[in-house]
């Protein structure tokens, strides 16, 4: 199996984008993935995104790509896994040049999700969750992690400040980040007095709908040298499922698909995880953070809002959690978010990441998720 290196990278600005549609998008940031890459012709491009058919009533995303990308006839796909879509496409670029049936991918992400109405909208994410035993009977994914928090306080002892925290930590990192949905600081009292969605989550603790997309060019690591490019590697690329619905789960306290697909991850990479410099996790919900943040093994069980409270995942902590200012206040464009969370680690150790830059930082992950844990990706970068 060949190493890998990322070459280039590319993102749009997230947000509601009248003005664009979903191909503008996503042809916009490949281009800018392959003018940062300084090429201009992929061997293949594999593109991640849930669900364009409800959305915007688009499929066939791959030649879709591939024509407007002016790159036919080569091989595309286009490739789906909820919320993870993203990073499925990462992996399946990896296993292509990892393989040898590509030299140089072009891996992107995409959504467009401000077409439709806020229920349509409700709909077509509820397709990621289990349709006949959780939406027929009403089940929404805030409802879903709504329970996933009552259990982790009532089990734990995790209190809302240390939810409302998460948001607070994760616009504080956003508001440095040119490209996020909502580049602003809010503060606790601003979480706990937001509407209510799901009690105990309120609006301030759920990401929004978003419109964008993110691309990235891989390549074999002795490509990426010859190009004298800037050198980092994908050392760990790993996925794992769980049951798509949270009654057929031993505990809704514990992402199982997040802790399978981290410890693949590790052994792959030869880490663990205080060997970590800079984290992106799939925050969808505050608790999202806080149960991943347990799972991937940067704390034990139930000490992940501690975590957050101590500012243990602050830009300045021990592990610095979502330095792009994450789902939360970067934006979730379903299908692009994956891909934009290893843009960010990209960033972050070649030092391009602005005044949001971890010092020192060497070696990044990051924990793509479907659905309510349904799927986990998780990737392992280290600077060359």
């Amino acid at each position: 199996m060949r190493d890998i290196a990322v070459i280039g990278v590319g993102m749009i600005k997230w947000g509601e984008l009248w003005e664009k549609s979903l191909r503008d998008m996503i042809v916009e940031a490949g281009l800018l993935a392959l003018d940062d890459a300084g090429i201009d012709h992929v061997d293949s491009i594999v593109v991640g995104c849930m669900s364009s058919g409800l959305f915007n009533g688009q499929e066939h995303l791959d030649s879709l790509v591939a024509d407007y990308l002016g790159q036919t006839p080569i091989p595309a796909a286009r490739v789906e896994s909820a919320c993870a879509s993203g990073g499925l496409a990462l992996r399946t670029g990896f296993a292509q040049v990892a393989s040898g049936l590509a030299d140089v991918v072009l891996v992107g992400g995409v959504e467009k999700m401000t077409d439709v109405s806020g229920s349509e909208a409700t709909y077509a994410l509820g397709t990621a969750a289990d349709q006949e035993y959780e939406c027929f009977h009403g089940a929404t994914f805030p409802g879903l992690y709504a329970l996933m928090a009552c259990a982790h306080m009532e089990k734990y002892g995790t209190t809302r400040k240390q939810m409302a925290m998460v948001a607070v930590k994760n616009h504080d990192n956003g508001s440095m980040n040119p490209n996020a949905q909502y580049p602003f600081k809010i503060c606790v009292d601003a979480v706990l007095e937001s509407v209510m969605v799901a009690d105990p989550l309120r609006i301030l603790d759920c990401s929004p709908i978003t419109d964008g997309a993110a691309a990235l060019v891989i390549c074999p690591l002795e490509m990426a040298k010859r190009l004298k490019k800037p050198l980092v590697k994908i050392t760990a690329s790993a996925m794992a499922t769980d049951t798509i619905a949270l009654s057929g789960r031993r505990e809704i306290t514990w992402i199982e698909s997040a802790y399978q697909a981290s410890k693949k991850a590790y052994e792959m990479a030869g880490k663990r995880p205080q060997d970590m410099h800079v984290i992106e996790v799939h925050d969808c919900f505050t608790i999202a953070e806080i149960m991943v943040m347990e799972a991937i093994g940067l704390v034990e069980k139930g000490q992940g809002g501690p975590a957050v409270e101590a500012g243990l995942t602050s830009l300045g902590g021990k592990f610095p959690v979502n330095t792009s200012g994450g789902l939360k206040s970067k934006g979730h464009p379903v299908g692009a978010t994956g891909v934009a969370q290893a843009i960010e680690i990209v960033k972050q150790l070649r030092e391009e990441a602005g005044p949001r830059q971890v010092k020192g930082a060497k070696v990044g992950m990051t924990q793509n998720m479907g659905g309510s844990g349904g799927t986990s990706v998780v990737h392992i970068f280290e600077r060359g």
